[in-house]
């Protein structure tokens, strides 16, 4: 199999009154598919930063935004596998009795995805569909026809809930929703975040954004599955996971500084 090399990356450029703590989680995850080189940090004014990993495994960078205007950068290379992500239509559905200690928290509850308010919707809707990897992309078919893709449609406090209610959402509404109805039939689901170049795929007519999809418990092992997109795509590169969207923020401020600008790079090397 061959590989393909990928720029990855995002600048912040923020304001505020004063000084202000913030954690960015935007580095990919070290041992996933995707090889991590060149990894550069570039703040402006210069600004003192460490890393530490959370909970969850992912790598966090902790530092203080300067009062005035401030500049982060973030800028890496990524080789990975020229191939979409795993497909197995026999991977079966795991009794939660027989589910691995560390993968019972994706079955629970969580702020954003509520598998016990749709818990009636996701039986009605998949409790007659054959259990396993089948069944999971049943879901994703539904969120993915049942919600209609638009910016400015929902907001920071919007859950699974109610974006089912609304029929509107972006990448991480649909996640949530996907995820939400997955543990409503005790299928362990996890919130995934990071970079989707656009690779053999028609370009989108809007800036590259971060991504989030899913990874759903089925046999051993965790399946890519993305409510959004709904079809296998190359170049993945995983950021964090987590229960939902506030395990794996992109951007943490302990105070209120204003966002000027967030730019995105996730494509294909030309050097």
């Amino acid at each position: 199999m061959g590989t393909r090399r990928l720029d990855l990356g995002c600048t912040f450029v923020q304001w505020s009154q004063r000084p202000v703590h913030a954690v960015f989680q935007v580095e990919p995850v070290l041992g996933d598919i995707a090889t991590i080189a060149d990894e550069q940090w570039h703040t402006d004014p210069a600004i003192q930063t460490r890393s530490y990993r959370d909970s969850y495994g992912n790598r966090c960078r902790r530092l203080m935004l300067p009062a005035g205007r401030s500049e982060i950068t973030f800028r890496a290379t990524a080789e990975v596998p020229d191939a979409t992500e795993e497909i197995d239509l026999d991977a079966p559905e795991i009794a939660p009795a027989d589910l691995p200690d560390e993968v019972m928290i994706y079955t629970l509850p969580s702020r954003f995805c509520l598998p016990d308010v749709l818990a009636n919707e996701a039986w009605s809707r998949f409790g007659g569909v054959k259990p396993g990897y089948g069944r999971v992309q049943a879901i994703c078919d539904y969120v993915n026809q049942h919600l209609t893709f638009q910016y400015g449609t929902t907001t920071a406090w919007s859950t699974a809930a109610d974006v089912h209610e609304s029929g509107y959402g972006v990448c991480r509404d649909f996640t949530h929703l996907g995820v939400s109805l997955c543990r409503a039939m005790n299928i362990p689901a996890r919130y995934v975040f990071g970079y989707l170049p656009e690779i053999e795929v028609e370009a989108k007519d809007a800036p590259m954004d971060f991504a989030a999809w899913m990874q759903v418990w089925l046999g051993d092992r965790w399946y890519t599955f993305d409510p959004r997109n709904n079809t296998p795509r190359k170049g993945r590169v995983l950021i964090g996971v987590g229960r939902d969207a506030a395990d794996v923020a992109m951007s943490t401020a302990f105070g209120a500084p204003w966002l000027e600008s967030m730019v995105v790079v996730a494509e294909e090397s030309t050097s």
